[in-house]
């Protein structure tokens, strides 16, 4: 009774029993919530109020800057590319257009930078008898990172008809063929007459392919200052420049930077190090590529070199000297497939820090075969020696020449392909190695987008007769080819170039004689350099 006469007091509740319920209400909350979500989300999509832009690529109307001028572009095209892609049987065109769904569907369309107005204008130039699945992935690259003009030096398959009723569709290239009247005129070039190129002369395979690049490079340069460029790049179809270091993923911002005293900038060469024997399409297969020397520590690169090397003669399986890019201006000339020189001056030549250029050498099994199929001499030691400069390239040629098929599949998985995973992640920690994923992402970009497959419907919906006298593209001025020495109308825009901040490698030295392919330094050269 005393306690009904007492105060009342409110019940008592343990703190247990308050978290308990705390937590419960969390519970629900958390369960709830994302239930509610997904059910607004089916209703929105069942009404439609949900677009996927992708899959209506096709059929919308707003065009991105500089497709109303692109040949695929248009919804004709588009359709035409539908109908060819559907009923064409090309491997060509099965290899170059495969895609699910485009995962990059702004590259439809888009000029690939064809706009005069762009500085610095920069070209390509080559000399192939690639076929167009390693051609136009090699080339629309170039257009995306920024190059405007491509000359190319065709024969073989690349000069086939159906092959070049392709190219001469792509806007910025011209195709040179090797005709007799194209031979007859580079017999009369004064390179025969000069000692700087004459050590290659009248020797087989790899000799007289350096040898017809060079005739190829100097008539390029007159083109190309027709042609109103800026930079002329010597490139083969296995290579891909890689421009490192720009602001920019682009070619055209990473030379705009160069100081304009510098005449030449030098691309030290990755080489594609491939992880299985079954590649099949290199440019969006492969992403691991060893390391220049001249972009390593000196430590680095001879403290590792024999586990690199992996038994092979040297730290790459071919050259080492990578590329070059040179003003278009008075007295420019080739030295080489691998650099250009002045006849009135020694040019300002630098390195950049990070730029290379992606080689892609004996990244297929085939190109082995391929190699050997080129080239007529006997598979002896003592004949490779006067048809191949690089001491990897005669032991491949004699291999495939004289070997079974099992014995040089052994071979090409021991000496080419890196199946080592421990030593592969030694060598990438330690930077000798490094993965590159551009590239492929970019080409896999313009396969997806039928970019490629579009090319080859526009070229076979077109009735274009092409002839011989395309050849002559350069039309009278080739003649001037040959006396370069005395044009000086060549145009340069040095006034607006500025100071590159990246860092700059060395300055180069005059070269009296051309530049071949040359291996990296050997482990041998460091010994020789302590011994002095």
């Amino acid at each position: 009774m005393a306690g009904l006469n007492g105060p009342l007091r409110p019940p008592a509740f343990s703190s247990s029993s308050a978290s308990g319920s705390f937590a419960s209400r969390i519970v629900v909350l958390l369960t709830a919530l994302p239930l509610a979500l997904a059910a607004f989300a089916f209703v929105l999509q069942w009404r439609g109020g949900m677009d996927n832009r992708t899959s209506a690529w096709p059929n919308e109307r707003k065009a991105f800057p500089g497709m109303d001028n692109s040949p695929i572009g248009s919804s004709a095209a588009v359709s035409t590319f539908s109908s060819v892609s559907r009923s064409s049987s090309s491997d060509c065109l099965e290899i170059l257009g495969r895609s699910s769904s485009p995962s990059l569907p702004y590259l439809r369309g888009w000029d690939y930078g064809s706009d005069p107005n762009l500085r610095p204008r920069i070209c390509i130039t080559t000399s192939t008898s690639a076929n167009l699945e390693q051609i136009l992935p090699w080339l629309y690259y170039h257009k995306v990172i920024g190059v405007s003009k491509f000359f190319l030096f065709v024969e073989g398959t690349a000069a086939k008809p159906d092959n070049t009723a392709v190219l001469n569709t792509i806007p910025g290239v011209e195709l040179i063929y090797r005709t007799a009247e194209l031979e007859d005129k580079q017999a009369k070039s004064r390179i025969w007459n000069e000692t700087w190129l004459a050590s290659f002369f009248y020797k087989p395979c790899n000799y007289e392919l350096f040898v017809k690049q060079s005739l190829n490079m100097e008539m390029a340069i007159v083109m190309a200052r027709d042609a109103r460029m800026d930079w002329i790049i010597h490139l083969d179809t296995d290579e891909l420049l890689y421009p490192a270091g720009a602001q920019e993923y682009s070619l055209r911002k990473l030379l705009s930077d160069v100081p304009g005293n510098v005449d030449m900038v030098i691309f030290p060469n990755y080489e594609s190090s491939i992880e299985r024997a079954n590649v099949k399409d290199p440019f969006v297969e492969v992403s691991m590529f060893k390391k220049n020397y001249d972009h390593l520590p000196k430590e680095t690169y001879f403290g590792l070199y024999k586990e690199a090397t992996r038994g092979n003669p040297n730290y790459f399986l071919t050259y080492g000297n990578g590329k070059s890019a040179a003003r278009i201006q008075a007295h420019l000339r080739p030295n080489g497939a691998h650099r250009w020189h002045n006849y009135m001056k020694t040019p300002n030549e630098i390195k950049l820090e990070e730029a290379a250029v992606l080689h892609y050498t004996y990244a297929k099994f085939s190109d082995l075969t391929s190699r050997r199929n080129r080239c007529g001499c006997k598979p002896t030691k003592e004949d490779v020696k006067r048809c191949f400069m690089l001491e990897f390239d005669r032991t491949a040629f004699i291999i495939a020449s004289t070997a079974t098929e099992e014995e040089t599949l052994r071979w090409f998985h021991e000496h080419v392909v890196w199946g080592d995973k421990q030593l592969n992640l030694k060598l990438l920690r330690k930077g000798i190695l490094t993965r590159i994923y551009a590239p492929m992402t970019i080409i896999r970009g313009l396969r997806e987008s039928g970019v490629f497959s579009a090319a080859i419907a526009s070229s076979k919906s077109q009735s274009k007769q092409f002839s011989s006298s395309n050849s002559s593209i350069g039309h009278d001025s080739t003649n001037d080819g040959f006396n370069l020495h005395l044009n000086s109308g060549a145009r340069t825009d040095n006034g607006d170039s500025k100071a590159s901040s990246r860092k700059v490698l060395n300055l180069g030295s005059d070269k009296e004689s051309a530049v071949p392919p040359l291996s990296p330094p050997r482990l041998e050269d460091l010994h020789l350099h302590i011994r002095l």
